[in-house]
């Protein structure tokens, strides 16, 4: 049996359980399957039975509607569509956990972070004056800040012991201290080679320096000279959306996402701090993430 075709029996399974066990009435029924059936259209390029869909396929979806123009709340009914349908297929034993539970539904309806799109990103990567070292050092701040899906607080306190080059990779600390290795595509690092060689050294003047990233003063950037620095590259890129360094973290993620990068791997990534959502993603070889970076990212 096919993707599709499992999928199309699980759905009229359901809607048997919604009609003979629940007593629904018509439009109600009517209104689930309705839901049901985009997602299924969804499916159809994924050729994935109900077993193979994980809470990363149910976002990859979610941020789907949003491009398709869905509001908040019908994103929201979709996922209460989605939730009831997985409780059932759970509860029947025919998968082993609701991939939809994991995802959260306000009571004023889903919220999912707005992020630029990637023609936004890339503008805004390529709107500093690479022929001047504050350039090179912005250009290669951007590319890293969205190559490695970085916090702001992460990217400025980098120290030149926390990348590797050669490797392709940096090593930061995030909340709470915590470690992680995060992978970083091409472009990042061809943007990092050319600060390094052409930039870095101007800005310190035969000062020293453990920070990557430095001033004219020869000291790291501060959190808000650097979002500065985004707005005003936002407005040279013509970008009408309100940005700031957090916009391209969670541009990095969705992209990703819509990509078809497995959860797991982005969440390692970006380094959430949920402990049991951690332990799920220690299961994920550095390779595995070096694999996804590379498959997936826009600029991989």
């Amino acid at each position: 049996m096919d993707g599709t075709s499992d999928f199309v029996l699980r759905v009229d399974q359901y809607q048997t359980f919604l009609v003979m066990e629940k007593g629904l009435g018509e439009k109600t029924i009517a209104a689930y399957s309705t839901d049901l059936i985009r997602f299924g259209r969804f499916l159809e390029k994924k050729t994935t039975s109900v077993s193979d869909i994980d809470t990363g396929l149910i976002l990859a979806y979610l941020i789907h509607l949003r491009n398709r123009g869905l509001g908040a709340r019908s994103r929201a009914r979709h996922l209460v569509s989605l939730r009831g349908f997985f409780k059932f297929l759970t509860a029947e034993k025919i998968i082993e956990k609701n991939p939809a539970q994991q995802v959260d539904l306000p009571k004023i309806g889903l919220r999912l972070p707005d992020v630029l799109t990637v023609s936004d990103v890339e503008a805004l990567i390529d709107a500093p004056d690479r022929n001047q070292p504050e350039g090179l050092r912005d250009a290669a701040m951007l590319e890293l800040l969205y190559g490695a899906g970085l916090r702001v607080s992460e990217l400025i306190r980098l120290a030149m012991t926390g990348i590797n080059l050669e490797a392709g990779f940096v090593r930061v600390f995030g909340k709470g201290s915590k470690e992680r290795v995060v992978p970083v595509g091409r472009m990042a690092l061809n943007a990092i080679h050319d600060y390094l060689d052409r930039s870095r050294p101007l800005l310190l003047k035969n000062r020293s320096s453990v920070d990557l990233f430095v001033t004219r003063r020869g000291s790291a950037m501060t959190r808000q000279s650097f979002w500065n620095l985004v707005n005003r590259y936002g407005r040279l890129a013509k970008i009408k959306k309100k940005i700031s360094p957090h916009s391209l973290r969670h541009s990095f993620a969705t992209h990703l996402l819509e990509g078809g990068a497995d959860l797991r791997a982005v969440q390692m990534m970006l380094g959430h701090a949920d402990i049991s959502t951690t332990q799920i993603y220690t299961h994920v070889a550095h390779r595995q993430l070096v694999e996804a970076h590379k498959k997936y990212h826009p600029r991989g």
